[in-house]
């Protein structure tokens, strides 16, 4: 466990996962510094130092926080931290959790105190706290447990808060906790990653391709379900056919390579919204300077969306090429929901008649 001194007559080595706040309040209080030097070291004006010493020693009627700090106070052997709670009972305290541990439990514990009418518990007479939750019928269930030392070390984080009408119970007693908007911004910031692992996975459907490379052709794994496209590809209509045919896949994907070739050229930021509503919104002119294939693109998806008129053009602009939801672009454009697949087929049928007309069966060619 990595520690961290705060100055002072007497060592104090706090685990580094304590807040800034409390090595002030440990630094004056226990470290016998004045307000004007801890506030001095730390960079800050003494009126800082001062409001965080006042609220970590209100917050001490509050029984985990209480535990917590005195099981941060140095011992006489100097900057071994004591392993004993206020009672002297020799169980373990905050001091003793790790780093890396108190961001497990806290996934694993806060996670579960999300869930509707969850509490965490403590008894003054139980070594461990426990996470419960109130049934539709009255029932209690027990979801979880908590070593107390890490329990206090969630409070000093203000990552719960006792109910006030709970505070500083007596022996015998029970302490009850909720989960605060820092412990849910806490999961966030922790969880981010691994709910993206665990839950995103089943969104994607890998599979192998062949592209045509610097080096020739290769093989690639490609997430085949990340256009809105594809997704609606693999849908059925009522009659048992998919919803978009394979033909329509196939001029949507021509738009969007078209798309992502035409911001190749040097100049990159051109505005596409001047495309929205068939291009009124602005006049287009090819850069001067730009390679020829880039431009050439740039041509063509000017000329579709032209062709395609106002609504049509839209669609396709945001699903085929921002890769925008159908209900995400259903809500931008003001449609009634489960309308923005329909008009997108519409649009693609156009679209489809439009690369025909102008460049014959086998479409447009690269560059």
């Amino acid at each position: 466990m990595a520690d961290q001194p705060i100055a002072g007559r007497v060592p104090v080595w706090v685990p580094i996962w304590v807040p800034e706040a409390v090595r002030s309040y440990l630094a004056h209080v226990d470290g016998g510094l004045s307000l004007r030097e801890v506030a001095r070291q730390q960079g800050v004006h003494a009126s800082t130092i001062l409001r965080q010493v006042r609220r970590y020693e209100s917050r001490r009627d509050d029984p985990l926080v209480d535990a917590a700090l005195d099981g941060l106070r140095s011992s006489e052997g100097g900057g071994v931290m004591r392993t004993q709670t206020s009672g002297g009972t020799g169980k373990a305290t905050a001091s003793a959790v790790d780093a890396a541990d108190l961001g497990a439990e806290a996934q694993r514990v806060l996670g579960r105190m999300l869930e509707t009418a969850t509490v965490l518990v403590v008894s003054a007479g139980l070594e461990r706290a426990v996470v419960l939750r109130q049934c539709a019928d009255g029932k209690t269930q027990r979801l979880c447990t908590v070593e107390r030392s890490v329990a206090q070390a969630f409070a000093l984080n203000d990552w719960i808060v006792c109910d006030a009408a709970k505070a500083g119970a007596g022996p015998g007693r029970v302490s009850v906790y909720r989960i605060t908007v820092a412990g849910r911004s806490m999961l966030r910031r922790k969880g981010a990653a691994q709910f993206d692992a665990v839950f995103g996975a089943q969104h994607r459907q890998m599979e192998m391709r062949e592209i045509e490379g610097a080096d020739g052709r290769m093989r690639i794994r490609v997430n085949v379900a990340e256009s809105p496209i594809v997704m609606l590809g693999r849908k059925k209509d009522k009659d048992g056919k998919p919803y978009l045919a394979a033909d329509l896949i196939r001029v949507a994907e021509r738009l969007r390579e078209d798309f992502e070739l035409a911001q190749m050229g040097p100049r990159v930021a051109q505005n596409w919204d001047r495309f929205l509503t068939a291009g009124d919104r602005g006049g287009f002119r090819s850069d001067s300077g730009l390679a020829e294939g880039p431009r050439a693109a740039r041509e063509r998806v000017l000329k579709a969306l032209q062709d395609l008129g106002p609504g049509l053009g839209d669609v396709v602009l945001r699903v085929c090429c921002f890769v925008e939801g159908i209900e995400t672009t259903e809500r931008h454009m003001g449609w009634a929901a489960r309308s923005g697949k329909i008009v997108l087929r519409i649009a693609l049928q156009r679209l489809k008649r439009h690369y025909e007309d102008r460049y014959g069966p086998s479409g447009p060619l690269f560059g």
